[in-house]
Protein backbone atom coordinates (compact mmCIF):
# COMPACT_ATOMS: atom_id res chain seq x y z
CA UNK A 1 0.00 0.00 0.00
CA UNK A 2 2.82 2.40 0.84
CA UNK A 3 4.52 1.74 -2.50
CA UNK A 4 1.19 2.18 -4.31
CA UNK A 5 0.62 5.54 -2.60
CA UNK A 6 4.13 6.68 -3.48
CA UNK A 7 3.78 5.60 -7.09
CA UNK A 8 0.39 7.32 -7.35
CA UNK A 9 1.71 10.58 -5.95
CA UNK A 10 4.68 10.45 -8.32
CA UNK A 11 2.31 9.84 -11.25
CA UNK A 12 0.25 12.85 -10.19
CA UNK A 13 3.44 14.89 -9.92
CA UNK A 14 4.48 13.97 -13.45
CA UNK A 15 1.01 14.88 -14.74
CA UNK A 16 1.29 18.31 -13.14
CA UNK A 17 4.81 18.71 -14.49
CA UNK A 18 3.82 17.57 -17.96
CA UNK A 19 0.38 17.75 -19.50
CA UNK A 20 -1.94 19.48 -17.02
CA UNK A 21 0.88 21.73 -15.81
CA UNK A 22 2.10 22.84 -19.22
CA UNK A 23 -0.69 22.86 -21.77
CA UNK A 24 -3.23 25.36 -20.40
CA UNK A 25 -1.09 28.49 -20.26
CA UNK A 26 1.47 27.66 -22.95
CA UNK A 27 -0.43 29.74 -25.56
CA UNK A 28 -0.68 32.64 -23.12
CA UNK A 29 3.07 32.45 -22.48
CA UNK A 30 3.69 32.26 -26.23
CA UNK A 31 1.57 35.38 -26.65
CA UNK A 32 3.46 37.16 -23.83
CA UNK A 33 0.25 37.57 -21.83
CA UNK A 34 1.83 35.97 -18.74
CA UNK A 35 5.30 34.85 -17.72
CA UNK A 36 6.33 31.20 -17.50
CA UNK A 37 6.67 31.22 -13.71
CA UNK A 38 3.36 33.03 -13.21
CA UNK A 39 1.68 30.48 -15.46
CA UNK A 40 3.12 27.54 -13.52
CA UNK A 41 1.92 29.01 -10.21
CA UNK A 42 -1.64 29.76 -11.37
CA UNK A 43 -2.09 26.52 -13.30
CA UNK A 44 -1.12 24.53 -10.21
CA UNK A 45 -3.91 26.10 -8.14
CA UNK A 46 -6.48 25.72 -10.89
CA UNK A 47 -5.43 22.14 -11.59
CA UNK A 48 -5.89 21.32 -7.90
CA UNK A 49 -9.42 22.75 -7.91
CA UNK A 50 -10.37 20.97 -11.13
CA UNK A 51 -9.03 17.65 -9.86
CA UNK A 52 -11.15 17.78 -6.72
CA UNK A 53 -14.34 19.14 -8.30
CA UNK A 54 -14.36 17.33 -11.66
CA UNK A 55 -12.05 14.33 -11.36
CA UNK A 56 -14.46 11.67 -10.10
CA UNK A 57 -15.72 10.32 -13.45
CA UNK A 58 -12.31 9.58 -14.97
CA UNK A 59 -11.02 8.25 -11.64
CA UNK A 60 -13.83 5.69 -11.51
CA UNK A 61 -13.17 4.61 -15.11
CA UNK A 62 -9.45 4.06 -14.55
CA UNK A 63 -9.90 2.42 -11.16
CA UNK A 64 -12.80 0.12 -11.89
CA UNK A 65 -13.75 0.25 -15.56
CA UNK A 66 -10.71 -1.00 -17.49
CA UNK A 67 -10.69 -4.63 -16.30
CA UNK A 68 -13.56 -6.99 -15.61
CA UNK A 69 -13.70 -9.73 -13.00
CA UNK A 70 -10.91 -8.57 -10.67
CA UNK A 71 -10.13 -5.66 -8.35
CA UNK A 72 -6.71 -4.09 -8.52
CA UNK A 73 -4.50 -5.05 -5.57
CA UNK A 74 -1.94 -2.77 -3.92
CA UNK A 75 0.83 -4.60 -5.81
CA UNK A 76 -0.96 -4.19 -9.14
CA UNK A 77 -1.62 -0.51 -8.49
CA UNK A 78 1.98 0.12 -7.49
CA UNK A 79 3.42 -1.60 -10.56
CA UNK A 80 1.02 0.05 -13.02
CA UNK A 81 1.56 3.54 -11.66
CA UNK A 82 5.33 3.21 -11.27
CA UNK A 83 5.76 2.06 -14.87
CA UNK A 84 3.60 4.79 -16.32
CA UNK A 85 5.00 7.57 -14.14
CA UNK A 86 8.60 6.66 -14.98
CA UNK A 87 7.78 6.68 -18.69
CA UNK A 88 5.99 10.02 -18.44
CA UNK A 89 8.78 11.58 -16.40
CA UNK A 90 11.31 10.60 -19.05
CA UNK A 91 9.23 12.47 -21.61
CA UNK A 92 8.95 15.53 -19.37
CA UNK A 93 12.70 15.83 -18.89
CA UNK A 94 13.39 15.12 -22.57
CA UNK A 95 10.99 17.87 -23.59
CA UNK A 96 8.45 15.62 -25.35
CA UNK A 97 4.87 15.64 -23.98
CA UNK A 98 4.02 11.97 -23.37
CA UNK A 99 0.34 11.07 -23.48
CA UNK A 100 -0.36 10.15 -19.87
CA UNK A 101 -3.71 8.59 -20.76
CA UNK A 102 -2.00 6.11 -23.08
CA UNK A 103 0.79 5.20 -20.67
CA UNK A 104 -1.33 4.75 -17.56
CA UNK A 105 -4.26 3.07 -19.32
CA UNK A 106 -1.88 0.58 -20.93
CA UNK A 107 -0.14 -0.26 -17.67
CA UNK A 108 -3.42 -0.65 -15.73
CA UNK A 109 -4.81 -2.98 -18.39
CA UNK A 110 -1.54 -4.94 -18.44
CA UNK A 111 -1.45 -5.64 -14.71
CA UNK A 112 -5.21 -6.32 -14.67
CA UNK A 113 -4.87 -8.97 -17.35
CA UNK A 114 -1.91 -10.48 -15.50
CA UNK A 115 -4.13 -10.76 -12.42
CA UNK A 116 -6.54 -12.89 -14.44
CA UNK A 117 -9.07 -10.20 -15.27
CA UNK A 118 -10.95 -9.95 -18.53
CA UNK A 119 -10.83 -7.14 -21.12
CA UNK A 120 -13.52 -4.46 -20.81
CA UNK A 121 -14.17 -4.26 -24.54
CA UNK A 122 -17.03 -1.74 -24.37
CA UNK A 123 -14.88 0.66 -22.39
CA UNK A 124 -11.92 0.15 -24.73
CA UNK A 125 -14.12 0.90 -27.73
CA UNK A 126 -15.39 4.14 -26.23
CA UNK A 127 -11.89 5.24 -25.22
CA UNK A 128 -10.39 4.23 -28.57
CA UNK A 129 -12.96 6.21 -30.55
CA UNK A 130 -12.35 9.30 -28.44
CA UNK A 131 -8.56 8.98 -28.78
CA UNK A 132 -8.77 8.45 -32.52
CA UNK A 133 -11.30 11.18 -33.28
CA UNK A 134 -9.96 13.90 -30.98
CA UNK A 135 -6.78 14.98 -32.83
CA UNK A 136 -8.66 14.87 -36.13
CA UNK A 137 -11.72 16.72 -34.86
CA UNK A 138 -9.99 19.39 -32.78
CA UNK A 139 -7.79 20.70 -35.61
CA UNK A 140 -10.54 21.98 -38.01
CA UNK A 141 -12.25 24.32 -35.49
CA UNK A 142 -8.85 25.66 -34.45
CA UNK A 143 -8.06 26.22 -38.14
CA UNK A 144 -11.41 27.95 -38.75
CA UNK A 145 -11.18 30.23 -35.73
CA UNK A 146 -7.67 31.25 -36.75
CA UNK A 147 -8.82 32.14 -40.24
CA UNK A 148 -11.77 34.16 -38.92
CA UNK A 149 -9.69 36.07 -36.40
CA UNK A 150 -7.00 36.87 -38.96
CA UNK A 151 -9.35 37.62 -41.85
CA UNK A 152 -11.52 40.60 -42.76
CA UNK A 153 -14.78 38.81 -43.62
CA UNK A 154 -16.05 39.00 -40.01
CA UNK A 155 -15.08 41.55 -37.40
CA UNK A 156 -12.80 40.33 -34.66
CA UNK A 157 -15.21 41.66 -32.04
CA UNK A 158 -18.00 39.47 -33.43
CA UNK A 159 -15.80 36.36 -33.54
CA UNK A 160 -14.55 36.81 -29.96
CA UNK A 161 -18.10 37.47 -28.74
CA UNK A 162 -19.40 34.25 -30.33
CA UNK A 163 -16.48 32.31 -28.88
CA UNK A 164 -17.21 33.72 -25.42
CA UNK A 165 -20.84 32.64 -25.76
CA UNK A 166 -19.76 29.13 -26.78
CA UNK A 167 -17.46 28.91 -23.76
CA UNK A 168 -20.32 30.05 -21.55
CA UNK A 169 -22.56 27.26 -22.87
CA UNK A 170 -19.93 24.69 -21.94
CA UNK A 171 -19.31 26.20 -18.51
CA UNK A 172 -23.04 26.11 -17.73
CA UNK A 173 -23.07 22.36 -18.39
CA UNK A 174 -19.81 21.38 -16.65
CA UNK A 175 -20.57 18.83 -13.94
CA UNK A 176 -19.15 19.22 -10.43
CA UNK A 177 -18.90 16.73 -7.60
CA UNK A 178 -20.16 19.19 -4.97
CA UNK A 179 -23.34 20.23 -6.81
CA UNK A 180 -25.16 16.93 -7.11
CA UNK A 181 -26.67 14.53 -4.59
CA UNK A 182 -24.26 12.06 -2.90
CA UNK A 183 -22.53 9.98 -5.55
CA UNK A 184 -23.64 12.21 -8.44
CA UNK A 185 -22.27 15.22 -10.31
CA UNK A 186 -24.53 18.03 -11.49
CA UNK A 187 -23.97 21.06 -13.68
CA UNK A 188 -24.89 24.64 -12.89
CA UNK A 189 -27.63 24.45 -15.50
CA UNK A 190 -29.04 21.26 -13.98
CA UNK A 191 -29.09 22.77 -10.48
CA UNK A 192 -30.86 25.89 -11.73
CA UNK A 193 -33.33 23.86 -13.78
CA UNK A 194 -34.22 21.71 -10.76
CA UNK A 195 -35.34 24.85 -8.95
CA UNK A 196 -37.35 26.31 -11.82
CA UNK A 197 -40.97 25.39 -12.60
CA UNK A 198 -41.73 23.51 -15.78
CA UNK A 199 -39.66 21.23 -17.98
CA UNK A 200 -36.17 20.36 -16.76
CA UNK A 201 -34.92 20.30 -20.34
CA UNK A 202 -36.24 23.79 -21.01
CA UNK A 203 -34.77 24.96 -17.72
CA UNK A 204 -31.34 23.63 -18.63
CA UNK A 205 -31.57 25.26 -22.05
CA UNK A 206 -32.67 28.61 -20.64
CA UNK A 207 -29.96 28.58 -17.97
CA UNK A 208 -27.30 27.66 -20.53
CA UNK A 209 -28.34 30.54 -22.80
CA UNK A 210 -28.33 32.94 -19.85
CA UNK A 211 -24.80 31.93 -18.86
CA UNK A 212 -23.66 32.20 -22.50
CA UNK A 213 -25.08 35.72 -22.68
CA UNK A 214 -23.38 36.54 -19.40
CA UNK A 215 -20.04 35.54 -20.91
CA UNK A 216 -20.58 37.21 -24.28
CA UNK A 217 -21.94 40.63 -23.24
CA UNK A 218 -18.95 41.89 -21.21
CA UNK A 219 -16.51 40.56 -23.79
CA UNK A 220 -18.35 42.42 -26.57
CA UNK A 221 -18.34 45.67 -24.59
CA UNK A 222 -14.68 45.35 -23.69
CA UNK A 223 -13.70 44.52 -27.27
CA UNK A 224 -15.39 47.69 -28.47
CA UNK A 225 -13.30 49.80 -26.08
CA UNK A 226 -9.90 48.08 -26.22
CA UNK A 227 -9.56 45.05 -28.56
CA UNK A 228 -5.95 44.28 -27.66
CA UNK A 229 -6.52 44.26 -23.91
CA UNK A 230 -9.68 42.20 -24.36
CA UNK A 231 -7.76 39.62 -26.38
CA UNK A 232 -5.25 39.13 -23.59
CA UNK A 233 -7.87 38.97 -20.85
CA UNK A 234 -9.96 36.52 -22.83
CA UNK A 235 -6.85 34.46 -23.46
CA UNK A 236 -6.02 34.32 -19.75
CA UNK A 237 -9.62 33.40 -18.90
CA UNK A 238 -9.48 30.54 -21.39
CA UNK A 239 -6.19 29.39 -19.95
CA UNK A 240 -7.77 29.28 -16.50
CA UNK A 241 -10.69 27.17 -17.73
CA UNK A 242 -8.37 24.80 -19.57
CA UNK A 243 -6.13 24.46 -16.50
CA UNK A 244 -9.17 23.61 -14.40
CA UNK A 245 -10.31 21.07 -17.00
CA UNK A 246 -6.84 19.55 -17.18
CA UNK A 247 -6.91 18.83 -13.47
CA UNK A 248 -10.36 17.27 -13.73
CA UNK A 249 -9.48 15.17 -16.73
CA UNK A 250 -6.05 13.98 -15.64
CA UNK A 251 -6.13 13.31 -11.90
CA UNK A 252 -7.97 10.02 -12.42
CA UNK A 253 -5.04 8.66 -14.36
CA UNK A 254 -2.82 8.97 -11.29
CA UNK A 255 -5.22 8.00 -8.54
CA UNK A 256 -7.75 5.77 -10.30
CA UNK A 257 -5.87 2.56 -9.37
CA UNK A 258 -6.04 3.66 -5.72
CA UNK A 259 -9.84 3.87 -5.73
CA UNK A 260 -10.45 0.13 -5.09
CA UNK A 261 -7.98 0.27 -2.23
CA UNK A 262 -9.50 3.42 -0.74
CA UNK A 263 -12.99 1.96 -0.75
CA UNK A 264 -11.91 -0.36 2.03
CA UNK A 265 -10.57 2.49 4.17
CA UNK A 266 -13.20 5.08 3.17
CA UNK A 267 -16.41 3.15 2.45
CA UNK A 268 -18.40 6.39 2.15
CA UNK A 269 -17.33 8.85 -0.57
CA UNK A 270 -13.96 7.13 -1.01
CA UNK A 271 -13.32 9.13 -4.16
CA UNK A 272 -12.99 12.45 -2.28
CA UNK A 273 -9.79 11.72 -0.29
CA UNK A 274 -8.35 10.01 -3.37
CA UNK A 275 -8.99 13.12 -5.48
CA UNK A 276 -7.46 15.44 -2.88
CA UNK A 277 -4.38 13.21 -2.70
CA UNK A 278 -3.92 13.31 -6.47
CA UNK A 279 -4.66 17.03 -6.67
CA UNK A 280 -1.84 17.73 -4.23
CA UNK A 281 0.58 15.81 -6.46
CA UNK A 282 -0.56 17.74 -9.54
CA UNK A 283 -0.13 21.03 -7.68
CA UNK A 284 3.45 20.26 -6.69
CA UNK A 285 4.34 18.96 -10.15
CA UNK A 286 3.00 22.12 -11.77
CA UNK A 287 4.97 24.37 -9.45
CA UNK A 288 8.22 22.41 -9.56
CA UNK A 289 8.65 21.26 -13.16
CA UNK A 290 5.97 22.66 -15.48
CA UNK A 291 8.04 25.61 -16.78
CA UNK A 292 10.18 23.28 -18.91
CA UNK A 293 7.19 21.83 -20.72
CA UNK A 294 5.49 25.22 -21.01
CA UNK A 295 8.51 26.39 -22.98
CA UNK A 296 8.46 23.28 -25.17
CA UNK A 297 4.82 23.76 -26.13
CA UNK A 298 4.85 27.55 -26.37
CA UNK A 299 7.93 27.83 -28.57
CA UNK A 300 8.77 24.52 -30.21
CA UNK A 301 5.48 23.52 -31.83
CA UNK A 302 4.28 26.82 -33.18
CA UNK A 303 4.94 30.51 -32.70
CA UNK A 304 1.66 31.71 -31.23
CA UNK A 305 0.18 35.18 -30.94
CA UNK A 306 -2.99 36.15 -29.03
CA UNK A 307 -5.38 35.28 -31.87
CA UNK A 308 -3.86 31.89 -32.56
CA UNK A 309 -3.67 31.17 -28.86
CA UNK A 310 -7.40 31.79 -28.50
CA UNK A 311 -7.99 29.47 -31.46
CA UNK A 312 -6.02 26.74 -29.64
CA UNK A 313 -7.67 27.07 -26.25
CA UNK A 314 -11.36 27.23 -27.21
CA UNK A 315 -11.59 23.81 -28.93
CA UNK A 316 -9.16 22.31 -26.41
CA UNK A 317 -11.47 23.33 -23.57
CA UNK A 318 -14.56 21.97 -25.33
CA UNK A 319 -13.00 18.58 -26.17
CA UNK A 320 -11.55 18.21 -22.68
CA UNK A 321 -14.98 18.74 -21.15
CA UNK A 322 -16.48 16.15 -23.51
CA UNK A 323 -13.96 13.60 -22.26
CA UNK A 324 -14.63 14.49 -18.62
CA UNK A 325 -18.39 14.22 -19.14
CA UNK A 326 -18.05 10.64 -20.43
CA UNK A 327 -15.37 9.69 -17.91
CA UNK A 328 -12.79 8.94 -20.59
CA UNK A 329 -9.09 8.92 -19.61
CA UNK A 330 -7.98 11.58 -22.02
CA UNK A 331 -4.68 12.63 -23.46
CA UNK A 332 -4.73 16.36 -22.86
CA UNK A 333 -1.52 16.84 -24.81
CA UNK A 334 -3.15 15.06 -27.74
CA UNK A 335 -6.05 17.53 -27.66
CA UNK A 336 -3.80 20.51 -27.27
CA UNK A 337 -1.22 19.61 -29.88
CA UNK A 338 -3.95 18.72 -32.40
CA UNK A 339 -5.37 22.22 -31.97
CA UNK A 340 -1.93 23.78 -32.27
CA UNK A 341 -1.33 21.90 -35.50
CA UNK A 342 -4.62 23.20 -36.94
CA UNK A 343 -3.64 26.75 -36.04
CA UNK A 344 -0.16 26.29 -37.46
CA UNK A 345 -1.48 25.10 -40.81
CA UNK A 346 -3.96 27.99 -40.92
CA UNK A 347 -1.09 30.47 -40.91
CA UNK A 348 1.28 28.35 -42.99
CA UNK A 349 2.78 24.90 -42.55
CA UNK A 350 6.24 26.29 -41.87
CA UNK A 351 5.08 27.37 -38.38
CA UNK A 352 4.57 23.73 -37.34
CA UNK A 353 7.39 21.38 -36.44
CA UNK A 354 6.16 18.32 -38.34
CA UNK A 355 9.15 16.27 -37.24
CA UNK A 356 8.38 16.87 -33.57
CA UNK A 357 4.70 16.17 -34.12
CA UNK A 358 5.60 12.84 -35.75
CA UNK A 359 8.00 11.89 -32.95
CA UNK A 360 5.36 12.79 -30.37
CA UNK A 361 2.71 10.68 -32.12
CA UNK A 362 5.05 7.68 -32.19
CA UNK A 363 5.78 8.19 -28.49
CA UNK A 364 2.03 8.13 -27.79
CA UNK A 365 1.54 4.86 -29.64
CA UNK A 366 4.60 3.35 -28.01
CA UNK A 367 3.47 4.41 -24.55
CA UNK A 368 0.30 2.30 -24.54
CA UNK A 369 2.18 -0.73 -25.89
CA UNK A 370 5.00 -0.19 -23.41
CA UNK A 371 2.60 0.08 -20.48
CA UNK A 372 0.57 -2.97 -21.52
CA UNK A 373 3.50 -5.32 -22.16
CA UNK A 374 5.73 -4.24 -19.28
CA UNK A 375 2.80 -4.05 -16.86
CA UNK A 376 1.73 -7.59 -17.67
CA UNK A 377 5.25 -9.01 -17.55
CA UNK A 378 6.43 -7.19 -14.45
CA UNK A 379 3.32 -8.02 -12.43
CA UNK A 380 3.53 -11.68 -13.43
CA UNK A 381 7.21 -11.82 -12.48
CA UNK A 382 6.92 -10.01 -9.16
CA UNK A 383 3.79 -11.86 -8.03
CA UNK A 384 5.42 -15.19 -8.88
CA UNK A 385 8.67 -14.42 -7.07
CA UNK A 386 7.06 -12.98 -3.95
CA UNK A 387 3.83 -14.94 -3.83
CA UNK A 388 1.99 -11.60 -3.50
CA UNK A 389 -1.17 -10.65 -5.37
Amino acid sequence: MIVALGASFFAAWTIGAGSSGSTPFAPAVGANAITTLQAAFVVGLLGFAGAVLQGAAVTETVGEGLIEGVTLSPLASAIALAIAATYIAAGVFKGYPIATAFAITGSVVGVGLAMGGGPAWDTYTEIGIYWLVTPIAVAPPAYLVTKLLRGDAVSERAVVTVLAAAVGLVVANMEFLVLGPPGEQWSLAAVAASRLPGSVTLGIGATSLAVAAGFAAPVARAAARDPTRTQRRFLLGLGALVAFSAGGGKVGLAVGPLLPLAEGAFPVAAVIPVLVFGAAGILLGSWMAAPRMIKALAQDYSELGPRRSIAVLVPSFVFAQIGIFFGIPMSFNQIFIGAMAGVGYAVGGDTVSERKLAVTALAWIGSVIFGLVVGYGLYAAVSTLTGTV
